[in-house]
């Protein structure tokens, strides 16, 4: 800081700190924007191509209904197990209540001083 208050900086100087400080920005500004485009191309490029991938059918390794739905049934089994019998059954109980001091809004007002 003593630095800049020993040179006698002359409004030359001064301005071409500042021009190069405002090119300094948008070179930075307009860097950062190529990147954020290239990030862009990089990611809809991998996209389209797992789009491309996943669109082929895949004919090998293939399971029948029967088999899936054995796999469903051992899981449901699996899962039946792990857990404490639950009757599985959600009951919503509507309460209304005419006055609560969470909705009323009379305490969200600010009073109006008194005028003397």
């Amino acid at each position: 800081m003593k630095m800049l208050l020993v040179t006698d900086w002359g409004w030359s100087e001064m301005l071409w700190v500042a021009l190069i400080s405002i090119c300094l920005v948008f070179i930075v500004l307009a860097l950062l924007v190529f990147i954020m485009k290239l990030f862009g191309f990089v990611f809809t490029r991998q996209q389209a191509t797992a789009a491309r991938t996943a669109a082929a059918p895949v004919v090998t390794g293939q399971l029948h209904e029967e088999e899936i739905a054995a796999i469903v049934a051992a899981l449901a089994l699996f899962k039946a197990e792990m857990h404490d019998r639950e009757s599985e059954v959600l009951t919503i109980q509507s309460i209304k209540r005419a006055y609560s001091p969470w909705n009323s809004k009379i305490h969200g007002l600010t009073r109006v001083p008194d005028k003397k």
